[in-house]
């Protein structure tokens, strides 16, 4: 299957610049519509034809209201408003030699000339301003006997202007589409990583349920339960490789990374099972809750030997982390906590429960012929930026 193209944000992002731009020109149309209107009607001496020069003034200025209306809509934005707004614009200042003198200074509409100048550069960017630039450069120039400092600098001002707002309009334009496509492609890859956990998620209980029943049944398909434990694992490992607390996250850690890693460091079989995200808690809470986990495994390995198997679930709440640590010894004979304490071996009171106590949790056995389980539910404080779902 052809892989798709994702859709160009030009339409909302660069469109919407180009409709700020042209709304912030309708005001500069404006201004120097008035200045037009003042300075002709200071020079009027100068008109050699001044019912010719009235007619144009006005002209002008009905074409400013005009345009400003038809470039507000994005439909009647088209190349010939645009060609029609630089010819009117030529036409009047070609149109000055007759109306004033040969030996004009300025022409009819002036300043007036950035309104088409900057329409296309804002519709066309530096392309389409140099072009305009060049247009109203050569109509102002040519017509003239001679060009003094004051003419050369309008001039150079125009060619040099209308290129540089073409550029920065498109500059602007670009910025605003790439926003868009970043934006898109964040929501995009948040989009896949939510799909992702939840497939994960349904994959890695089918691997964990495989491997329990397969060690259950032994034989081969006590090979098959390992292998499937395995991938678990590796794929557990990749899922959080996505989700990875950044550097100064503060003093907050990974509970169930560390717990994964002790399938690797115990010397006891160990298969760990934790939520796919991280689950970030105080460094002190991890440290503990880990210490605790690792003296319930200690007591695997000392009274059901390196043989047996221990299974670690992590599953995190809102308000509490919750941790069972299973093996599938014989269990413990009733009575014998209670005796140990008695006889002052602390071990399990200090190594477990006393860590999780001083946690303010709790930390209960179950045990029976089907092995010993140790339920250790440590409250937890979350900050607004903990990654846990």
């Amino acid at each position: 299957m052809p892989a798709s193209r994702a859709p160009t944000p030009r339409a909302d992002s660069a469109l919407a610049v180009e409709d700020r731009l042209h709304s912030a020109l309708a005001i500069v149309r404006v201004v120097v519509t008035v200045n037009m209107v003042g300075l002709n009607a200071y020079r009027r001496d100068n008109f050699e034809h001044p019912t010719a020069g009235l007619a144009i003034v006005v002209a002008l200025a009905v074409w400013t209201v005009l345009a400003i209306w038809l470039y507000q809509d994005r439909a009647r934005r088209t190349s010939l408003l645009l060609v029609a707004d630089l010819a009117i614009t030529l036409a009047a200042m070609a149109a000055t030699p007759w109306v004033k003198s040969e030996g004009f200074n300025a022409t009819i509409p002036g300043f007036w000339v950035m309104g088409a100048l900057l329409a296309w550069a804002i519709h066309w960017h530096w392309r389409g301003g140099l072009a305009a630039a060049a247009a109203i450069a050569l109509f102002d120039v040519v017509p003239r006997s001679e060009l003094d400092q004051g003419n050369y600098g309008n001039v150079f001002l125009v060619l040099i202007g209308g290129p540089v707002v073409g550029y920065l309009c498109e500059s602007l334009q670009r910025m605003a589409r790439e926003r868009d496509a970043a934006e898109h492609a964040a929501a995009a890859a948040e989009e896949r990583t939510r799909l992702a956990r939840a497939v994960h998620d349904g994959v890695l209980q089918v691997l964990a349920m495989t491997q329990r029943r397969g060690a259950a049944a032994g034989g081969e398909w006590a090979e098959l339960g390992r292998l499937a434990g395995e991938q678990e694992r590796s794929l557990r490992s990749l899922i959080r490789q996505q989700d990875t607390v950044p550097a100064g996250a503060g003093d907050r850690v990974d509970l169930a990374g560390a717990l994964e890693a002790m399938a690797t460091a115990h010397p006891a079989r160990v298969e760990v099972a934790t939520p796919g995200t991280a689950v970030l808690v105080e460094s002190h809470v991890a440290t503990e809750t880990v210490a605790a986990v690792r003296a319930c495994l200690d007591n695997v390995l000392a009274h059901v030997g390196p043989e047996a198997t221990a299974w670690i679930l992590a599953q995190s709440a809102p308000d509490a982390i919750t941790v069972s640590v299973r093996d599938d010894g014989p269990g413990i004979a009733p009575g014998r906590l209670e005796e140990a304490e008695a006889d002052g071996r602390l071990g399990v009171v200090s190594s477990i429960r006393g860590r999780v106590e001083d946690l303010g949790g709790t930390a209960r056995v179950e045990s029976g012929s089907w092995g010993t389980e140790w339920e250790l539910v440590v409250p937890v404080q979350r900050s607004t930026d903990s990654t846990d779902e």
